[in-house]
């Protein structure tokens, strides 16, 4: 085994310094001990101390209380959330580091909710226990994957936290807020982790290319390495292929190199000079949008629905048509969408145009016919035609005060008068039911059609149109 595949079982982590002078001294780069590497080239870029952590200036920037707290080893206990690949992961790994280099202080364990049960988080505790008795030295737990832990399984580590013997970090994907346990949540600081921009996944990207020995050139540019001296690259990708791979890879750090890696692994060495030609093509034919961020099952399931919704609402064509092109390419239900669009046909259009809802139900019952990818224009064109459409939310709000004074009515709801009420016997006609009812227009009639008490409530009048 060579050395560096040494230090990534023994540490966990590539120090570019370190595999830069390996490779170096190797006489030549060893092209199929390091691109063909079992370990992910987005594993093998974990950095070992913030220096190279891009992103999440909000919580980790200088000065912030958490890198603040995380730079003295007063480390809280805490969940991580935030979409794939932002650096949830990587935050728990410079901490383990930092352990490791004061291993006198803490313990670091790692597990992962998908592969490690109740029973091995005790045995973890107690260990910790004994650690704590015996050495005065505290041991902190990183649970990938947390949410994967059903609420009644959590609890597990409320005791111990609340104790303090152990400092659980929490990652997770899912909002803590439906998929944790509230009594977990309030023993731990929920820090939010936000999508890497094309900047911060070109940094990355740029570190890992400097470590594989690769240079980026600028189109057009041409390469002369006949200078004494010169050292010729192991790799050429321009720049403009590292800032479209940034900026497809949506925002996902991981998805960015393990994208380059595959280019790397596919692309044959040229026999003349060794140097590996990576190219735009090279990248697209192995990143594919697959991996957009959309879980129908999840909080992003509802945040696209509902800007959809929205944006049908503010007449917004253009958003109502992005949104929904998201969904419909993330893998959604058609018929979720479908079922949405009709409830926006009603709720925010109206009376202003009742014509909008048949056309709803109309491609509703489209995409059941038809299926996806063919309703894909139904739906879109439904959107379109919603967004478009004047509104009212006359109905809508004055079923809400409907519902309100039902609601909050005081006592026993009122009966229905007699005279709106069916007289089938003649015990019913005797008790005076409909008595004195005739289909005649309320201001011909004078009667009263609301029940006792509420003659003049008027849902409409006050309603927001």
């Amino acid at each position: 085994m060579n050395p560096t595949a040494k230090r990534q079982k023994s540490d966990g982590y590539v120090d570019e310094d370190h595999v830069c002078k390996e490779m170096k001294g190797s006489g030549a780069y060893n092209f199929q001990h390091n691109f063909t590497s079992r370990v992910p080239l987005a594993e093998q870029m974990r950095p070992s101390d913030f220096t190279h952590f891009f992103g999440q200036e909000h919580v980790l920037g200088q000065d912030k209380v958490l890198r603040t707290l995380l730079e003295k080893r007063d480390i809280p206990s805490m969940i991580l959330w935030g979409p794939p690949g932002c650096g949830k992961t990587t935050l728990a790994h410079i901490i383990a580091y930092q352990c490791k280099r004061d291993n006198q202080e803490a313990r670091f364990v790692t597990m992962s909710a998908t592969m490690s049960g109740v029973n091995d988080v005790k045995d973890v505790v107690k260990i910790a226990k004994n650690e704590l008795a015996s050495f005065k030295r505290r041991t902190i737990l990183f649970m990938d994957e947390i949410h994967r832990f059903n609420k009644l399984q959590q609890d597990i580590f409320l005791p111990h936290v609340e104790s303090g013997t152990i400092t659980l970090i929490g990652a997770t994907t899912e909002n803590p807020s439906f998929s944790l346990n509230s009594a977990l949540l309030s023993r731990c600081r929920v820090i939010v982790l936000e999508k890497l921009n094309t900047e911060h996944i070109v940094a990355i990207l740029e570190r890992a290319l400097k470590v594989i020995g690769a240079k980026t050139v600028k189109a057009g540019e041409k390469i002369n390495f006949t200078k004494p001296g010169d050292k010729i690259p192991r790799v050429l990708i321009d720049e403009a292929t590292v800032t479209w791979l940034a900026e497809m890879c949506d925002g996902d750090a991981r998805v960015a190199l393990n994208s380059l890696q595959l280019a790397l692994q596919s692309r044959d060495q040229d026999s003349n000079s060794g140097v590996i030609l990576i190219s735009l093509d090279d990248i697209k034919d192995g990143v594919k949008r697959s991996h957009l961020l959309y879980d129908r099952k999840g909080e992003e399931h509802y945040n696209i629905i509902s800007a959809m919704h929205k944006s049908i609402r503010a007449s917004d064509d253009n958003a109502a048509l992005y949104w929904l092109t998201r969904m419909l390419q993330g893998g959604e239900d058609p018929l979720y969408v479908a079922r949405r669009l009709v409830r926006a046909a009603s709720e925010d259009i109206g009376l202003a145009d009742p014509m909008a809802l048949t056309i709803a139900v109309s491609a509703m019952q489209g995409c059941q016919l038809i299926g996806m990818p063919e309703c894909d224009v139904l739906l879109a064109q439904c959107a379109v035609y919603l967004a478009r459409a004047p509104k009212s939310r006359e109905v809508d709000s004055a079923l809400a005060l409907a519902k309100k004074c039902i609601a909050e009515h005081k006592g026993p709801l009122p009966g229905v008068p007699l005279h709106l009420r069916n007289a089938p016997t003649s015990l019913m006609k005797d008790l005076g039911y409909g008595k004195g009812y005739n289909m005649a227009h309320k201001d011909v009639t004078h009667l009263t059609y609301m029940p006792k008490g509420l003659e003049n409530m008027d849902f409409f009048g006050s309603s927001s149109n």
